[in-house]
């Protein structure tokens, strides 16, 4: 994983924060100044916190769990998808789905029903309906594709969130706090920080910015799951040269048991 430079997060904008009237001062301890009427993020602080969410990102996807990225806003939507997408980790870019993490299984049966449908067009029945049904079945399908497409495979409750926009995404945020989960998120100079486990302070407006700082998240994630496949396979290696000692120590065991006397044997009956 390489390390988060100084300079990168200058050039990519990080430091800009909103207009001095719209701040939110429990943000205070993140800003280093304020500029014609800015404010300034202290980059030093968004390495220093943006370090500890990288490492406790690394230890979730060590672990075999799953983070969902969370970032519905159009500056963020593509990044997200884009750079989420290789390490095979859920997002939601499009809408967040009211009660998706407090009311789970009803979101888990339109995922059984997205399945149901993508079924049943590739039936060969699926043909021989109306052009009509097959339209509705499609666009029932797409919209739910639209909306679940990326979470289509999460069995259970996330592990974590990483939020985009706190403020936008305030639902998400009140309901991971509700079932306790884990939270990391971008926290611009207009947001509460406190609501968050792992704030990371920086432009949450900007693409550059956002990229700058979920390119850093998402090495992280990728080293975690690098480790977690190395540790796979040592302990199978290791298991296999568990049974490999076995089999050969086996023919030892038996040879050892027929020279050694049996300890119970019957005696002999003294000749009378």
């Amino acid at each position: 994983m390489t390390e988060l430079k100084f300079e990168e997060l200058l050039d990519a904008g990080c430091h800009f924060g909103h207009l001095k009237r719209k701040w939110n001062p429990k943000m205070a301890p993140y800003i280093f100044k304020e500029h014609n009427g800015i404010h300034v993020i202290d980059l030093q602080k968004t390495i220093a916190k943006a370090d500890e969410a990288a490492a406790a990102l690394k230890q979730i996807a060590k672990s075999g769990k799953k983070v969902l990225f969370v970032a519905t806003k159009k500056q963020a939507k593509e990044v997200v998808a884009d750079m989420v997408k290789p390490v095979d980790m859920p997002f939601v870019t499009e809408r967040w789905p009211g009660g998706m993490l407090t009311n789970f299984t009803t979101i888990r049966k339109a995922v059984k029903k997205m399945n149901s449908l993508d079924a049943m067009m590739k039936d060969k029945e699926f043909n021989n309906i109306s052009k009509r049904e097959r339209l509705q079945i499609q666009r029932e399908r797409a919209k739910l594709d639209k909306n679940l497409g990326s979470i289509a495979d999460l069995t259970r409750l996330p592990s974590a969130l990483f939020i985009v926009d706190i403020n936008k995404e305030h639902i998400a945020v009140a309901e991971a706090r509700r079932l306790n989960i884990p939270t990391f998120a971008i926290v611009d100079t207009n947001t509460n920080p406190e609501l968050i486990d792992f704030p990371i302070p920086a432009n949450d407006d900007a693409s550059k910015s956002i990229a700058a700082i979920l390119k850093y998240m998402v090495e992280a994630i990728q080293e975690g799951l690098n480790e977690r496949m190395l540790d796979k396979d040592a302990a199978a290696e290791e298991a296999e040269g568990a049974d490999t000692a076995a089999a050969e120590e086996a023919p030892e065991r038996r040879e050892e048991r027929t020279r050694r006397p049996r300890r119970n044997a019957p005696k002999k009956e003294e000749e009378k």
